[in-house]
This record gives C-alpha cells, structure tokens and sequence, in this order.
C-alpha cells in the first residue's frame, strides 16, 4: 500500500440515500468504538483498476459490474449501497484526483478500493444506523511475488472459505480474514496459495483465496459455478466472454478435484491478478503439473484481456470506461 493525494467519502443514515460524496486528502477515518463494522463485521469492499493507455488516456474496466456486485453484497448484510451511477462517478472522480499515481501503461495500474461499512453506533447485534461509503488508491505492480511466473496451488483439506447459504458469494470483509490461517502455513511451505474445496463432500473445487479458477481440457474450458459459496468475478466474466469468442466451449458448473487433477491447464482469474497461470497443484502429496508458457491457452486470454484494459484493442463490449 502506498500513500496516495486524495480518498472519496460519503455517509447516509439508515433508510435513506447516500449524500453527494466529497474528495479528501488521504488520511484515517473517525470510527465509534461500537460501529457495527468494527463489532460485527458489516462491511463489504470491491476492486477495480484504472490503466493508462499509449497515448495517455485513463481508462476503467466494467467499473458498473463492482457497483452492481456492491448492490447485491450490501442487500446480503442489510445495508442501503450508493447506486450504481453514484458508485461509477465516485471511482471517475477518485482515479482522476490521483492520476499522477497511475503508471504508464504496462508498469503497473492504479488500484481502486471502494468501501462500504456499517460506522453508526450498534451494541446490540443489528444494522449499524449509519453507514460510509469511501474509495482509496494505491499504485500496484504485481499482485503475486511470482510475477508472471506459474502459480503452485496446495489443495486445502481441513479449512473451508464457505459453505451453503453463507456469505461467499458477496465480497463481505468477513470472507478473508478466516483464509489468512491456510494461506499463512501454505505459504510457509513454499506455495503461492490455497484452492479450497466445497465444504460439505471436500471433493468439488471452488475458489482460490483471491480468485477464481478455471481448467481446461481439450477446447472445453470449466469454472466452478456461482452457486453462493463462489464471488462471481468481473475478471471471471470477462474471461468467459473472450474465451467464447476465441472458439472454446465454456461451461459453468461442478468441478471435481479428480477432473482438475486430469486437466491440460489451469488458470486463475482475479482483479488484482489478471489471468494468472497454474504450475501445478499439490493434493494429498502429490503434485499434478499443468501446461504453461507463451503457447497456453491462458496466455492468450491474458493478452486480450490486457490489450483490451489498456486500448490496445479495440473495445467493442463497452467495457471500457474512459475518464479524461
């Protein structure tokens, strides 16, 4: 995290509309000691970037879909969320207050944190009264120490990231710090991160820590299916629309461990990850290695999903956003 000029913010109470939202030098908030984020967990965030293109515009990727997916997380814990042209011009105004920290195109982007909390005073468990809606950036490289580098993924057995009708579907604030355990230990012994299992029959993948994942095998390219225990991704969709288009069959739904074990590739897909390639993954001691390199099928992805962030190729989606 590096400090960056400027943060958005804005507040509503309960039942009502969220203010016209105000820039602000960057700097800590001021929270009650019984604000039902820091008491019960009541928040949610979302990730986006801003790139600048070649020729110097500054460009956001499907900045409505982070809106849309706050909407959906903020009805799930019981909190009112801006709407979406408030959340989009918010992340406009945000990337363009800070653009001196947006790096040239292809060093790096500028990470957009949008956050929403419960901050009224709750004692007893319910919905705070008052709630924050703020935005922060930092300037990011890669988000992996391996770079471009193949992931190695240890299959985690003794912990779960969600089960049925919880919350792993919506980008709660509760969703990650219970993952830290896994991933601490799996990183202590050498792996870039955890795949976790489904939680009742410890046999169907569902989601890295951060990401989500695909396999391919043969032109059929399969990810776990958004049941509810699975953040549906921006990335995750995206990729799924650039893979149709590129020839390959793709199809949402359940995915066995044996059925990644025998697959041709594996990939992650994530906002701070982009499309990152699996090396191998490592279950019950034994490690499966996967196909990587420039010829992969992720690689390809990768390309077009970068080229079309950064205006290299021509956006014909409308997922791009250019804001100056």
């Amino acid at each position: 995290m590096m400090r960056t000029d400027y943060m958005y913010m804005t507040k509503c109470t309960k039942g009502e509309c969220f203010e016209q939202g105000q820039l602000s030098r960057y700097g800590n908030i001021e929270l009650s000691p019984a604000a039902g984020v820091l008491n019960y967990g009541q928040g949610l965030f979302e990730g986006t970037k801003a790139y600048r293109s070649e020729d110097g515009r500054l460009l956001l990727f499907r900045p409505e879909q982070n809106a849309i997916r706050m909407k959906m997380g903020a009805e799930r814990m019981c909190m009112p969320s801006p709407s979406i042209d408030q959340f989009v011009d918010a992340v406009k105004q945000t990337a363009i207050a800070n653009k001196r920290w947006i790096p040239p195109t292809g060093k790096g982007s500028l990470y957009l944190r949008p956050l929403l909390m419960g901050s009224g005073q709750i004692l007893g468990l319910g919905a705070a009264p008052e709630y924050i809606f703020l935005i922060y950036v930092s300037p990011v490289g890669n988000y992996f120490k391996e770079g471009f580098a193949p992931l190695n993924l240890y299959v985690e057995e003794e912990f779960d990231r969600a089960s049925r009708g919880g919350t792993g579907g919506v980008k709660s604030v509760t969703n990650y710090a219970p993952g830290l355990k896994a991933l601490t230990r799996a990183k202590s012994r050498g792996f870039s991160d955890v795949l976790y299992l489904d939680s009742v029959n410890k046999k169907f993948i569902e989601e890295v820590s951060s990401c989500n994942i695909f396999i391919l095998k043969g032109n059929v390219i399969s990810s776990p299916a958004a049941n509810g225990t699975i953040l549906e991704g921006v990335t995750r969709k995206s990729i799924i629309d650039i893979a149709r288009e590129h020839g390959y069959q793709v199809e949402e739904r359940v995915i066995t461990i044996d059925e990644l074990i025998d697959a041709d590739e594996v990939f992650c897909t994530g906002t701070a990850v982009g499309v990152a390639p699996v090396g191998s993954v490592t279950y019950k001691g034994q490690r499966i290695e996967f196909k990587t390199g420039p010829h992969a099928v992720s690689q390809k992805l990768y390309t077009t999903l970068e080229g079309i962030k950064r205006g290299l190729i021509k956006d014909n989606k409308g997922w791009i956003v250019e804001i100056e």
